[in-house]
């Protein structure tokens, strides 16, 4: 199986291809509902508080310090 993306430009293109994925010749699958943005909003809406600046500083500040230690 051969995965492409796709970018239409003429709406006659798209009915063609829902022709084929009717067809069972093809999938399709909305990418745009499956990226980052979803995954981070749904992390997002299992956190009880974002952390503060102060807190996101010092643990970069912590990792890096463990970095270059070495």
């Amino acid at each position: 199986m051969n995965t492409m993306r796709i970018d239409i430009l003429n709406p006659k293109a798209e009915r063609l291809l829902k022709d084929l994925a009717d067809l069972n010749l093809i999938a399709i699958q909305d990418t745009s509902k499956n990226g980052f943005a979803s995954v981070l909003k749904k992390l997002r809406s299992k956190a009880k508080s974002a952390p503060t600046f102060d807190e996101i500083t010092s643990e970069v500040e912590l990792v890096r310090s463990k970095r270059y230690a070495k």
